[in-house]
């Protein structure tokens, strides 16, 4: 498994708030989408997310979104290691994802750009 990054996962009540601070912060400019309801923006190592409690709550147990070259190679390693897989691997607009669980409990969303 490569693993090409890490973004750190942040819920904001406001993002529209939240996005110039972490934008010059960054030095860069927010990418915006929505997935299930929740607002994202992804600024530089940043995943600002704003969106109802019962979403918010549940993102917030996954500790980081970990880029891999292939989501794929990262089920098969994870498993191999004896990790659990929560979610997926499932397609999504950008590529694919999945949640895994780590055999010491923390969480993490691994995603690719597709292949």
């Amino acid at each position: 498994m490569e693993i090409l990054g890490a973004s750190l996962r942040i819920c904001v009540d406001d993002l529209e708030a939240a996005i110039p601070f972490y934008e010059r912060l960054a030095g860069g400019r927010a990418l915006r989408f929505e997935r299930g309801g929740v607002q994202v923006a992804a600024v530089g190592s940043f995943l600002l997310m704003s969106g109802p409690e019962a979403e918010l709550e549940v993102l917030r147990k996954v500790a980081a979104t970990i880029a891999v070259k292939d989501v794929e190679d990262a089920r098969r390693t994870l498993t191999e290691l004896g990790a659990r897989i929560v979610a997926g691997p499932v397609a999504t607009p950008a590529g694919r994802n999945l949640i895994a669980m780590h055999p010491d409990g923390a969480i993490f969303e691994y995603v690719d750009h597709g292949s």
